[in-house]
């Protein structure tokens, strides 16, 4: 059931530390973009959710339309009323409370932002971190549960400087005290923009209840540069890994492994040091071998690897694949192929067993084609298969043979050329030694 609770993410800066060209709510963890999860747990808690953009607006809104429908964007008018409490005028808000996210907090939780979600008296709730350290931070300075007032730390005196309490940068405010005080912001100081703080100091000069809601650090992590981004898919790798491991899956040496988010593991699967896992997979009693890589495919009571890679749109079942074997949209069932193989747009049944360097040459430079084998089919080492070619049920494939046509059930093919021996070449093409 959603709350009567509207959400407005912001999402309109540049993020100039990040040193990149694509916009900061962009940049992916386990995946996904930042922002992502930011409309994705606020989905859980309301209806009426609204994004706020301006840098390279137009791509930022594309990409989150690819997940997400019913979601309101607005463009910030940065150019007269830039900053934060810029980003959230002109909004029309269903609710009667709204909360206010950053888009650049890809680690924050549903079951953390509905800790704001209450029916007190106060005009804003806001989140405060209690720190070790509050070197950085802008300080919030707290008397018997309220807000007393927001610090920046250059203006802080010698005892507010030992304050550890700071801001985490999430509010919760009432609609009507946000929208009567939004035009009352100005723009006199240092930078020329509109601060959300401001709003904060409004409430306390009116003598409205400001509320501090401590908040974990982790959860309201923002990322400002690549080494937050980095230290940020750390944590949400862990937690996507601490949750399959909770529900059965063995993990040799977790913090070596990749798995992105939305990714399935079911049953008594293994993943060995190494592993990636990407995009729409899923796993389901089976064996990841070291360094293999599965990318948006199916595999089911299979063992992969070391060292393989089955690319997108693959199906594996009852199958083992071996080191340095590449699958790409193919669909092997009860198939064996151990070793230094390429098996790309094919469809291989049970009881069939794929040689060593054996390659379906599924592209002739314009299109690709499709290669079937039958069940129970033999295929010697170092055999070209040229799609679109099929083997029927019960033939074999004799080693280094490259295969034009269609096999019937039963056939033996060769198509090693007759070996020609010519004695003493070597001496007569490179002289005595």
């Amino acid at each position: 059931m959603k709350n009567k609770l509207s959400i407005i993410i912001l999402a309109a800066g540049k993020g100039s530390r990040m040193k990149s060209t694509t916009p900061k709510v962009l940049h992916k963890i386990s995946g996904y973009e930042m922002l992502y999860y930011s409309i994705k747990e606020a989905q859980k808690l309301s209806d009426d959710i609204h994004v706020v953009l301006y840098h390279q607006a137009s791509r930022v809104q594309e990409a989150m339309e690819q997940y997400f429908d019913g979601i309101k964007y607005t463009i910030q008018d940065h150019d007269n009323y830039p900053g934060t409490g810029g980003a959230v005028m002109n909004i029309d808000l269903k609710y009667e409370n709204t909360l206010v996210l950053n888009g650049d907090m890809p680690l924050i939780q549903s079951t953390e932002l509905e800790k704001f979600i209450t029916n007190d008296n106060s005009a804003i709730i806001m989140s405060v971190l209690q720190l070790d350290d509050a070197s950085g931070y802008g300080r919030v300075i707290i008397k018997d549960n309220k807000v007393q007032k927001i610090v920046e730390q250059k203006d802080c005196n010698e005892n507010e400087l030992k304050t550890t309490t700071a801001n985490a940068g999430i509010y919760s405010f009432n609609t009507e005290f946000l929208q009567n005080n939004l035009p009352k912001l100005s723009n006199d100081n240092a930078q020329k923009e509109y601060y959300i703080t401001d709003l904060v100091e409004f409430a306390i000069n009116d003598d409205k209840k400001v509320t501090p809601l401590i908040v974990d650090e982790e959860n309201f992590k923002g990322v400002n540069s690549k080494f937050d981004l980095a230290n940020a898919e750390v944590i949400h790798q862990n937690r996507i890994k601490k949750d399959l491991m909770s529900n059965g899956v063995i993990m040799r040496m977790p913090d070596t492994i990749y798995i992105e988010n939305g990714v399935i593991i079911e049953g008594e699967s293994i993943l060995e040091n190494g592993v990636t896992l990407l995009g729409d997979t899923k796993i389901i009693n089976s064996h990841i071998k070291t360094n293999s890589i599965v990318e948006d495919s199916h595999i089911e009571d299979s063992s992969v690897g070391p060292i393989a890679r089955v690319r997108p749109n693959s199906i594996l079942k009852d199958t083992h694949i071996g080191n340095f074997v590449e699958v790409k949209k193919s669909t092997l069932t009860g198939v064996k192929a151990g070793h230094l193989s390429y098996l790309g747009d094919s469809q291989i049944d049970e009881g069939t067993n794929i040689g060593a360097g054996t390659i379906t040459c599924n592209y002739d430079g314009v299109n690709k084609y499709q290669t079937i084998i039958g069940k129970n089919v033999f295929i010697g080492s170092d055999t070209q298969l040229i799609a679109p070619v099929t083997l029927e049920d019960d033939c074999m494939i004799g080693a280094g043979s490259t295969i034009t046509k269609d096999v019937k059930s039963g056939e033996l093919v060769l198509t090693r050329s007759k070996p020609k021996t010519i004695k003493n070449y070597f001496y007569k093409f490179f002289g005595k030694q």
